[in-house]
């Protein structure tokens, strides 16, 4: 099953098929799991509830991810410890970690810089993957520009758009952005209102390597076939 844009890899490898509506049922996972068996796609990404489960049914096949803090990101950094470590233990390779945005909001940079500083070496011990959600939505150009600098320091392996719960998703200006401030090495993955293979194609383009969607299915059957 191989699809592919001119200057892209098959648009496949480049999605974490997302199932986070907070009444996602067992039935739910176990169909998003097997579609992403299906269609390779890069990982799932499915609520901590059911990590173990998705984890049984993906092997090693696909990357099982999951949530940290979601969707608000307002939770106690001591209760996002706690998330990361049954997450690890139940078998997720990949974290979504939502920042304190209320925190963000504040401006208050140092409680940012202590919550991952608590996170990260927890995440990395295990050689998990991280990305850091900062919600792009709801802030202005030099909050995500200062976001870039602190996660880009800290060891992100991703910083990801959003959560899919704000008014505003992914939108090829943020990753843009993202992109001219972000090291090298940390990645991007966009998320949020993502329903087309055009507009996935726009994110990849603008620099995204990943992209969470719900529409993953429909987006690679509107694919350009090899």
């Amino acid at each position: 099953m191989l699809f592919l844009c001119a200057t892209m890899k098959p648009i496949h490898n480049y999605i974490d098929h997302t199932l986070l509506k907070p009444t996602a049922t067992l039935a739910d996972v176990e169909q998003c799991c097997r579609e992403a068996l299906e269609y390779e796609f890069a990982a799932v990404c499915i609520p901590p509830l059911y990590v173990k489960k998705a984890r049984a049914i993906l092997g090693d096949k696909v990357k099982t991810g999951t949530v940290i803090g979601f969707p608000f990101g307002y939770n106690a950094i001591e209760s996002k410890l706690a998330e990361c470590i049954l997450a690890i233990v139940d078998g997720a390779d990949e974290l979504d970690f939502v920042v304190n945005i209320s925190a963000l909001k504040n401006g208050d940079w140092r409680f940012l810089a202590e919550e991952i500083r608590h996170i990260f070496p927890v995440v990395k011990s295990k050689d998990k993957i991280l990305k850091v959600i900062i919600e792009t939505g709801v802030l202005k150009e030099d909050e995500i520009i200062k976001c870039c600098e602190l996660y880009g320091v800290a060891g992100a392996d991703f910083l990801k758009t959003s959560t899919g719960y704000a008014p505003v998703g992914a939108t090829v200006e943020a990753v843009q952005l993202m992109r001219n401030h972000l090291p090298s090495n940390v990645q991007i993955k966009a998320s949020g209102g993502i329903r087309s293979y055009d507009f996935a194609r726009q994110l990849i383009e603008a620099g995204a390597t990943r992209l969470g969607c719900s529409a993953s299915v429909e987006i690679v059957k509107q694919s350009p076939k090899l």
